[in-house]
């Protein structure tokens, strides 16, 4: 038998460049082991802060990223219907995992020995924001 294999070209790494200030937001008052959850990635973070928060255009978003400006959309669409659903739902949002490229360059979130600082003064280690092949490894 001969089969027909498609190769499908990798994902390329997204540049992410500060990781956010928490890893979890979820609805006050209800324990999240009560919630169902949303998770959203690390590139979908980082569209969503470059286009909403920073309010760059989706071409300057998408140099930021390193990606073209139609992975951007797709990108930025994803993560705006994700986190509607987790506001019409009352589901907790989950930031993890990506195919992303850590740039911790400006953000003011690392200090010199490459923690990420969280909320209240607690720091991760920045390789838990590290792309799925490099959590893989591991």
């Amino acid at each position: 038998m001969c089969y027909n294999t498609i190769m499908t070209r990798p994902q390329k790494n997204r540049i992410v460049s500060c990781p956010p200030g928490a890893l979890v937001y979820k609805p006050t008052g209800i324990p999240t082991s009560e919630l169902g959850q949303v998770v959203i990635s690390l590139d979908e973070y980082e569209a969503i802060n470059l286009l909403d928060y920073q309010g760059m255009d989706q071409e300057s978003a998408a140099g930021e990223m390193g990606v073209s400006r139609p992975t951007v959309t797709r990108i930025y669409s994803s993560a705006r219907k994700k986190i509607a659903q987790a506001l019409a739902e009352g589901k907790a949002i989950h930031i993890e995992g990506g195919s992303i490229s850590p740039n911790n360059t400006n953000c003011p979130r690392i200090n010199g020995k490459g923690q990420c600082r969280g909320r209240k003064g607690r720091n991760w280690n920045c390789g838990r924001l590290n792309s799925d092949s490099d959590n893989n490894q591991q």
